[in-house]
């Protein structure tokens, strides 16, 4: 089990903050699933928080089932951060997360994100005051390896920042240069587990599979776990991974049946929290993920992405499972695609 600061998890796999996908709708998806210890909310901007901004309100949106959850800040104004930290704790965080890591442009260009790399003393000062701020809660980082290869600054900056109290540093292992693109150095998470003396790292990128997961605890030596682009498209791979990490097990593997009910609980979690036309919109777009875990499906990608309301989301995904179970009666579904002509719609 992974302990961050006095909060204890249940386990030490944790639902990465995801820039425009990680809301409460989703994340209700992949508690119901299990497996996950801690879940974190979208990139919150504190002056957003702090004036309660429509959008902002719904990026930080929170129930009892959605626990325990971090929100996460970005910025490098310290007075602001330090009162948007307030807020959180105040509006149902469990955790303050203070984001190092985003490498997109529009955070970047305001100093957040991994832009804090470019200036560790700052970035520790910064954090003590968070820290200071808030002790009722644990306050953690998000971080890259560094800027870029002549700047890698992590373990460095997390030994620095346990000194000032921060609670777990989440270690993606990519600069900020990489992007996305290249592979995950393994080596250099394992470095800033041996900087620092007692608080968890948990690792980040390229976990796809328990044996991922398994293969960068083993490697690196992090107490845990972070998974986000993986969890879009199967938001159940938290239960395989607790499995597979508990019992050397993967669990059965989910039916048709289960993963279609998994998104249309997300399709009216979205109706409940935001309304019909966010949740039509969402779909149009999350499909795509979902896919690629429901193949053959060209017939429900197609009629998703021209979805109106929620009586066409539900017709779409009712006559994909009736043609999935017919398909299964009939010898399997690969079978039935290949024998329907390239007119039929549920290819």
């Amino acid at each position: 089990m992974l302990k961050i600061g006095s909060l204890q998890l249940r386990t030490n796999l944790l639902l990465s903050p995801i820039a425009g996908y990680c809301d409460l709708s989703f994340r209700l998806v992949v508690r119901f699933c299990g497996g996950v210890g801690l879940a974190c909310t979208d990139l919150l901007c504190p002056e957003g928080v702090l004036r309660e901004n429509k959008r902002s309100l719904e990026l930080a949106a929170t129930c009892a089932e959605d626990s325990p959850l971090a929100m996460q800040l970005y910025g490098a104004d310290a007075g602001r951060l330090c009162e948007a930290a307030r807020w959180a704790r105040d509006h149902g965080a469990d955790v303050i997360d203070i984001n190092m890591g985003c490498p997109v442009d529009k955070i970047t260009k305001r100093d957040g994100g991994s832009a804090l790399l470019c200036n560790p003393e700052n970035t520790v000062r910064l954090a003590e005051k968070i820290v200071k701020a808030v002790p009722e809660v644990p306050v953690t980082a998000k971080m890259r390896l560094g800027w870029d290869d002549q700047r890698i600054v992590a373990p460095m900056l997390a030994r620095r920042l346990e000194e000032v109290g921060i609670a777990a540093v989440t270690i993606h292992g990519r600069t900020t240069e990489m992007r996305f693109a290249g592979n995950v150095r393994l080596g250099s998470i394992a470095e800033v587990v041996q900087a620092v003396r007692q608080i968890p790292v948990i690792g980040n990128g390229d976990i796809h599979t328990p044996e991922d997961a398994r293969h960068m605890m083993a490697v690196t030596g992090c107490q845990g776990v972070m998974i986000g682009r993986a969890a879009l498209s199967a938001p159940w791979i938290f239960r395989d991974i607790h499995s597979f990490l508990t019992t050397g097990v993967v669990g059965e593997p989910l039916s048709v049946e289960e993963k279609c009910r998994l998104m249309r609980d997300h399709f009216y979690n979205l109706v409940r929290w935001r309304n019909e036309r966010v949740a039509v919109c969402e779909f149009r777009k999350r499909i795509s993920w979902y896919a690629r875990h429901l193949n053959p499906c060209r017939g429900l990608r197609d009629a998703m992405r021209v979805i109106n309301s929620p009586a066409d989301f539900d017709r779409a995904l009712d006559e994909f499972l009736q043609w999935r179970l017919a398909a299964s009666r009939s010898g399997g579904a690969e079978a039935l695609a290949d024998a329907v002509d390239e007119a039929g719609v549920m290819v």
